[in-house]
């Protein structure tokens, strides 16, 4: 048997964990090798981009000086230099200056949010393989009950923020912020038969691909949430190929 932990939840919903994990389960989760790429080329060796060769340099050391960079990379410092002040132009690197015993303080650079975010982040096939690894274990009620934790937790979540909401647009407008901050990029319109909810992006995609209960589970949230008075349609559904997921609601 396994059960849900009660102990460890992180700020997205879908993180939870098995306790205690099975052996099968370890093994994928724990020694998953990470990809290190990013979108400015590849890493095939000897064909690796120079912006590649210092995206990995930086993120493996912290932080770089130019003078450190040239050295490494066996061209000049004007041009590594060059180099992290375009880095730095796209908003992939920041600047910090290091005061030292001695003579002006040193230009350091290092990874900014959106530089880290330029390395492969291997979440999305890591889900998919412990949805197949608990669907092997346990067989598809094992999924279902994680499936309906997954929506319980969710459900408990949401309504921390919206029970205090009077009405059913403040209601609303609370739950596009809490989509929102979880990458759903949501928006909130209305019109005269109601509101529409549009999330133009679903960031558990592979996974709900996978296993569509999970996109059941979030339209039973939606209506869990908003009540009986209220009716929830999905109109649109990007796991049916179309751009975005749009929920009609009317009360």
């Amino acid at each position: 048997m396994f059960s849900i932990a009660k102990g460890w939840q992180s700020a997205d919903p879908f993180c939870f964990w098995l306790t205690p994990p099975p052996t099968q389960v370890k093994s994928i989760l724990f020694f998953t090798k990470p990809i290190a790429h990013n979108v400015y080329g590849n890493t095939n060796g000897g064909n690796m981009k120079t912006v590649d060769r210092i995206l990995q340099i930086v993120k493996r050391d912290g932080s770089v000086t130019a003078k450190q960079l040239s050295s490494e990379l066996g061209m000049t410092t004007m041009g590594a230099r060059q180099h992290l002040q375009g880095l730095e132009d796209d908003g992939i690197l920041s600047i910090h200056d290091v005061k030292v015993k001695v003579g002006r303080p040193t230009r350091h650079w290092s990874l900014t949010q959106k530089g880290h975010e330029q390395f492969a982040d291997r979440h999305g096939e890591l889900t998919i393989q412990f949805i197949e690894a608990v669907e092997h274990i346990f067989g598809k009620d094992g999924l279902d009950k994680v499936t309906s934790e997954r929506e319980k937790l969710t459900l408990q979540n949401y309504r921390q923020h919206l029970d205090q909401c009077e009405s059913l647009e403040s209601k609303l407008e609370t739950l596009v912020f809490l989509r929102e901050k979880e990458g759903y990029m949501a928006e909130l319109e209305q019109d005269e038969h109601g509101f529409i909810l549009i999330e133009n992006h679903c960031p558990i995609c592979k996974a709900a691909t996978r296993c569509p209960s999970l996109c059941k589970s979030e339209l039973s949230v939606f209506q869990s949430l908003l009540g009986d008075d209220t009716t929830v349609e999905r109109t649109e559904h990007i796991i049916s190929g179309q751009r975005r997921c749009v929920y009609r609601i009317r009360a």
